[in-house]
């Protein structure tokens, strides 16, 4: 059974007075491990289909099956734990507190969590670690570089040690050489954790380091 099966999933959007396509009749499997990438123009319908594997967002008809459970048929509450256990999830910009040191902004998915063994202090400190930033830990994000803030970011997605990293552009503000440290980082947790990462990116050179690479466009999504 794959980790995460796509059936016939589509998402339309109503504006005004026209619809807009932004998934058509998308239908695919991903396997527990994957280190998969998925690149397209903007529009074509990328973090539409992040948003509705990651349970965001509910399709207009289809299914997104995670070990067999259609998410799509979850109440709020269900969807919700599936969010917050499941899913680890990075955006474009770092997206920190400014008013919360480094640990403390790790620290926030365990607020939300149903196992309030992950709400601990010394777990946060352990991923910053990880992440190549222990001794950052009481700094507050104004003092960080775009880096530094996007590894800490990168320990807040996996504070509640998710199955699955939906990445939507995460080295997007970056330079060549951070970008180059955050993709290396990525890797060694998706080798060393087995984390299914699952990767937007625009960049054609970035998308070919994934194991298997997609392209969307206009709603529908081929293999690269």
């Amino acid at each position: 059974m794959p980790q995460i099966e796509i059936t016939e999933l589509t998402k339309i959007y109503s504006v005004d007075k026209s619809t807009i396509m932004a998934a058509d009749n998308i239908s695919l499997k991903i396997e527990k491990g994957e280190f998969l990438s998925i690149v397209g123009h903007s529009g074509s319908g990328k973090t539409t289909l992040l948003s509705m594997i990651g349970g965001i967002i509910r399709p207009t008809s289809g299914k997104v099956r995670y070990q067999g459970t259609d998410i799509c048929s979850l109440g709020d509450e269900k969807l919700s734990e599936y969010r917050n256990e499941k899913i680890g999830f990075m955006f474009q910009f770092a997206s920190l507190l400014p008013m919360l040191t480094a640990k403390e902004n790790v620290l926030l998915p365990g607020l939300f969590g149903s196992q309030g063994k992950f709400n601990n202090d010394k777990k946060a400190e352990e991923f910053l670690q990880m992440v190549g930033i222990g001794e950052k830990v009481n700094a507050y994000p104004s003092h960080l570089s775009g880096g530094q803030q996007r590894r800490v970011a990168i320990a807040r997605a996996l504070m509640n040690e998710p199955e699955v990293i939906l990445a939507d552009e995460p080295t997007g503000d970056l330079d060549e050489e951070t970008e180059a440290e955050i993709m290396e980082l990525f890797k060694r947790l998706n080798r060393e954790k087995k984390i299914t990462f699952i990767f937007i990116t625009h960049s054609l050179e970035l998308a070919r380091q994934a194991g298997r690479q997609l392209r969307m466009s206009s709603g529908g999504i081929k293999e690269l």
